[in-house]
């Protein structure tokens, strides 16, 4: 059984979803963000930052999104390439270049002021959002000349962190300007795992492609 320690809408959502789509068993664990759970020293004990998620596993807890998307997929031996294929190099590229590039901007959008204090907030987050353009469009390009199958129709690790990073970035990265992407996550919240998600969320039913 996996315990996954969550707040509504967050990085755990990713982890939600392809814990429903492996079909693997598990409990949420809700966190009071606002009194304070993240900063307590039973939540710290599991991730020493204070941030979502984290997931309680057979292996030990687990925190990073990208690491425990990797390991769930390599324990189900779904939803992204299998190591030694050729696949394999340019899925890690892709899946790293999301979780260290798009990801960050995209939380230095929403919270400018952590990285650049409330005077220069407005100039963070304009800096951001032409950042986080300029990632998307690099995506957008990459899907659009042949989507791989770890990036497609087809659900994928990868597919589904993209999918929640656009939900989230609908302001400043409207999925409509992005075609090839737009496509992939019309397949995406039509799946049986993320309509249950939305559901148990109160997302919607086009929580990736029009979602606010």
């Amino acid at each position: 059984m996996y315990i996954l320690h969550h707040t509504p809408d967050s990085a755990a959502l990713i982890v939600r979803l392809v814990l429903e789509e492996l079909g693997l068993p598990y409990e949420i664990a809700p966190l009071d963000r606002d009194g304070g759970a993240l900063d307590s020293a039973s939540y710290r004990k599991l991730q020493p930052l204070g941030k979502v998620p984290a997931l309680e596993t057979p292996d030990g807890t687990m925190f990073e999104t990208a690491a425990i998307l990797l390991h769930l997929s390599e324990i189900a031996g779904k939803l992204a390439p299998a190591p030694n294929t050729p696949e394999r190099g340019q899925f890690l590229k892709w899946l790293f270049f999301t979780s260290s590039n798009l990801h960050p901007v995209a939380m230095n959008y929403y919270y400018p002021h952590r990285v650049a204090g409330q005077e220069n907030a407005e100039a963070a987050k304009a800096h951001a959002s032409a950042t986080l353009k300029s990632l998307m469009q690099t995506l957008e390009d990459m899907v659009a000349v042949a989507a791989p199958d770890w990036l497609s129709t087809s659900p994928s690790i990868l597919g589904y962190y993209i999918a929640v990073l656009m939900r989230w970035l609908s302001e400043p990265c409207p999925a409509k300007d992005y075609p090839a992407l737009h496509k992939i996550l019309l397949a995406l919240e039509t799946r049986p795992a993320a309509i249950t998600c939305a559901q148990a969320e109160g997302l919607g039913n086009t929580m990736f492609s029009n979602p606010y």
